[in-house]
């Protein structure tokens, strides 16, 4: 593991996919980052690091973005976080495996403010699809092609991320 090596930040509150994410980051020799606002399993592996934040509603994503940089990797549902981090320079994948990238980011943010006026103005009831074992098995293959781009885009230090 060398210094300039990206870190893995989890949005964990809620998150379906933190088994999958150690599994990667272990394989890979990555440091992992839980930000969440309490009930975080300890764990005694020192690349395992996890952050309690307080009750505020966005106070784990204001961790997030203060501390990630260009090539972290972050993992999230939440849109607006994924927004933010994306402007940072940072790789961001959903937990069902799809990433968030400054091409695709502006749409995703349009449809979750549609969809919330829907809900809002009582169109649309807001019901989320399950976790399904595809989302978790499409996520594993996502985050393992996006850390691999990570790490080479942090061995060439020259060349941008894709």
């Amino acid at each position: 593991m060398t210094e300039n090596n990206p870190i893995i930040y989890v949005d964990a509150d809620a998150c379906p996919v933190k088994d999958e994410v150690v599994k990667v980051a272990e394989r890979l020799g990555l440091v992992v980052t839980f930000v969440s606002n309490g009930g975080l399993r300890p764990s005694r592996d020192p690349m395992i690091r996890n952050v309690v934040v307080s009750k505020s509603a966005d106070a784990a994503d204001d961790w997030i973005v203060e501390n990630a940089g260009t090539n972290d990797i972050v993992v999230t549902a939440d849109i607006p976080l994924a927004a933010r981090t994306v402007a940072l320079g940072a790789h961001v994948l959903g937990p069902t495996g799809k990433p968030f990238t400054p091409e695709t980011i502006g749409m995703a943010v349009a449809m979750r403010d549609l969809k919330q006026h829907l809900r809002e103005t009582g169109e649309s009831k807001g019901y989320n699809a399950s976790f399904s074992p595809q989302d978790r098995s499409r996520f594993l293959g996502a985050l393992d092609q996006m850390v691999r781009r990570a790490l080479r885009a942090a061995s060439s230090p020259g060349e941008e991320p894709a």
